[in-house]
């Protein structure tokens, strides 16, 4: 995993959206076609507005996919992450993209949901997945002790109350009783068969995680501890993340 510090939030999200644009331009010069995982949260908002940004992406052929989606939320609430994709990213593209799927919470059946969406996802060879690091150290909603097992791309999880006292702790929710307690999330195995990843974690609220990721055993206790098995990692943190690091990191 190469591992990348900057000062603050913004030159942090820059350089990831750089990275990973770079990685994306040259899968679409090869493939006439790429597909992206983004994620979304407060730690994605300056990495998502330099992406938008950056040059000479042809977005008419990249399909958009997403890690996650909290059962229960309508398409419409301000918490939901299939909004926050629409409104921070897909709606302010240049061009539209050759697809967006988003992940449907609302779906009456959640497992069938999980099924579509594996479907699909099986027809789109991942090119850059735009991933980050919770407080807890997940990745997507896989909150610890995450399956590694599974080869489902999509599985219905249970949050822990950390990952929902982080959501409420962003401001998404006004109560801890109003955040779900369940959520439709890209499965760990599915991720890491993305072609490259871009790890964007800044705040030093996620110091912890992050020490535990990157310098801890791999774990299923921290689940982002297993991207140091993927063989095309990058990780962007600030100087708040990247705090609590004992060995220099390159």
């Amino acid at each position: 995993m190469k591992v990348r510090i900057f000062d603050d939030k913004r030159s942090l999200g820059a350089a990831a959206a750089a990275a990973g644009a770079e990685k994306l331009r040259a899968a679409i010069a090869r493939k006439g076609a790429a597909a992206i995982i983004l994620a979304t949260g407060a730690s994605q908002f300056e990495m998502l507005s330099s992406l938008l940004a950056e040059p000479g992406i042809n977005w008419n052929a990249v399909s958009i996919f997403h890690l996650d989606e909290y059962i229960g939320l309508p398409v419409d609430h301000p918490a939901g992450f299939r909004r926050y994709l629409w409104e921070r990213f897909v709606s302010k593209l240049p061009v539209p993209p050759a697809a967006f799927y988003p992940v449907d919470g609302s779906a009456a059946d959640p497992e069938r949901e999980c099924e579509r969406l594996g479907k699909i996802l099986a027809e789109h060879p991942v090119d850059v997945a735009f991933i980050g690091i919770g407080e807890n150290g997940h990745i997507a909603f896989n909150d610890p002790p995450a399956d590694f097992e599974t080869e489902k791309p999509y599985l219905i999880i249970t949050l822990d109350e950390k990952c929902r006292r982080q959501q409420l702790g962003e401001g998404w929710f006004p109560s801890l009783d109003d955040v779900p307690k369940r959520a439709i999330s890209m499965g760990v195995r599915r991720i890491l068969k993305s072609a490259a990843i871009i790890n964007t974690v800044p705040d030093r609220r996620k110091a912890e995680a992050v020490k535990g990721a990157l310098e801890g055993e791999v774990t299923n206790l921290c689940p982002a501890s297993i991207l140091r098995t993927h063989a095309d990692v990058t990780t962007f943190l600030d100087r708040g993340s990247a705090s609590l690091l004992e060995r220099t990191h390159a």
